[in-house]
């Protein structure tokens, strides 16, 4: 009995193997019987329409105005849902502070080792690193500022760095990278400024277009692109990874203010890595707004996830 039983499972692993050594006519977009490269194709057609249709899902249900774009950085395939939307950033617009540092490192303007003397005339609301250190005492670099601006987005630090920097030449960058709706029009917590409709502001496809293009080398020089993205990566309390699988590496800046979630980043989906950017406004319930990103993301992850296995597999067909 245990002889028939072993025969029969062998049996059935060798038509499994079969069928994927010799896939059915069926399998094949041109009818004439085809590859596995064919196959897995068909197959990622699927998976894709599946994460737009459950992505679109979850914009339809939010209570509020919803703009988002996703990029697979593999392929340059994308989603994109009100992705020309233009939104209020909130501290996402960071991002764009922290590359045009790294642009003057490189250029030799700003220096990531420069030293700042802590002044409290430059605090201001939501800057819990800095209140805490010595007036006229605590030294700290560009690089610590930019890391107090990444980890607990510091608005203070944010500040010195955009005064630092220069937010004219923040926006020149973004023109430069071909970015005309992305400004930074104000520095954090300018209230009067604020009042007179000087927002920060961007769209999903170019906060997704800006991450894209540090990822691919294209704003900064190797080695400072992998700082940037190291940096970039550190642990925050965000939307983006909220439900992801502990251990994966994201590169984000989210945002808030009243009535808006944001959050752009890269997610480093095994052998598929991607861009995602949802930013949110006039959101009736911010709890739900951030839920909505992070289901958004956790859709996109386990998509990329499964696409980056795929990718695995064909390589080892290849090789073959």
């Amino acid at each position: 009995m245990r002889l028939v039983t072993v025969l029969a499972a062998l049996l059935l692993t060798g038509g499994v193997f079969a069928q994927f050594k010799s896939p059915s006519p069926q399998s094949s977009p041109s009818g004439r019987g085809g590859t596995a490269t064919e196959s897995a194709l068909a197959s990622d057609d699927l998976m894709w329409k599946k994460l737009e249709n459950r992505v679109a899902e979850v914009a339809e249900r939010f209570d509020g105005v919803m703009g988002l774009a996703i990029v697979d950085l593999t392929d340059g395939r994308t989603i994109l849902k009100n992705a020309d939307r233009v939104f209020p950033t909130a501290s996402s617009i960071k991002i764009a502070v922290l590359l045009e540092l790294y642009r003057q490192e490189q250029n030799g303007k700003a220096k990531l080792n420069d030293v700042y003397t802590f002044d409290p005339k430059d605090l201001v609301e939501d800057s819990q690193i800095m209140a805490g250190l010595s007036p006229g005492v605590t030294k700290v670099t560009n690089r610590d500022l930019a890391q107090f601006m990444v980890a607990v987005s510091d608005n203070a630090a944010a500040n010195v760095l955009i005064d630092r920097v220069g937010m004219q030449n923040v926006n020149a960058t973004l023109r430069t990278l071909g970015l005309t709706k992305t400004i930074l029009r104000r520095k954090m917590m300018d209230v009067a400024a604020a009042k007179r409709g000087d927002e920060n502001v961007s769209t999903p496809q170019e906060m997704t277009r800006l991450l894209e293009a540090i990822y691919k080398g294209k704003a900064l020089n190797k080695e400072l692109t992998g700082q940037f993205i190291k940096q970039l990566s550190t642990l925050k309390e965000s939307y983006i990874p909220r439900e992801l699988p502990a251990g994966i590496q994201v590169a984000n800046k989210p945002g808030s203010l009243d009535g808006i979630r944001t959050d752009s980043g890269i997610i480093f989906a095994k052998n598929r890595p991607f861009v995602i950017s949802v930013m949110t406004s006039y959101d009736r319930d911010e709890r739900a707004a951030e839920r909505a990103i992070s289901a958004i993301a956790l859709e996109a992850y386990q998509c990329f996830e499964m696409r980056g296995k795929t990718t695995e597999y064909g390589r080892v067909l290849e090789a073959k």
